[in-house]
């Protein structure tokens, strides 16, 4: 890619990030007046919540599964 190429792909990413953070604040404001943001931060905490209930589980499974490969080593 030339040097006018990686100038000009620059420039539309970061028109485009502009514009969405232009429309992301109307969009939170609308929300915010129809009482609905409670609903998104609601979701968003549920889904966080569950995301963190996997990962804590899946690490003890994992210590389990480390356990039990060193006392399978420790015995041979």
């Amino acid at each position: 890619m030339t040097k006018k190429g990686i100038k000009i792909a620059l420039f539309l990413v970061v028109f485009m990030v502009s514009m969405g953070f232009g429309q992301a604040e109307e969009m939170a404001e609308t929300m915010r007046s129809n009482g609905k943001i409670f609903v998104v931060v609601g979701v968003i905490l549920i889904i966080f919540s569950g995301i963190l209930l996997y990962l804590f589980s899946t690490g003890k499974k994992v210590e389990k599964l480390e356990r039990k490969i060193k006392e399978l080593e420790g015995g041979s």
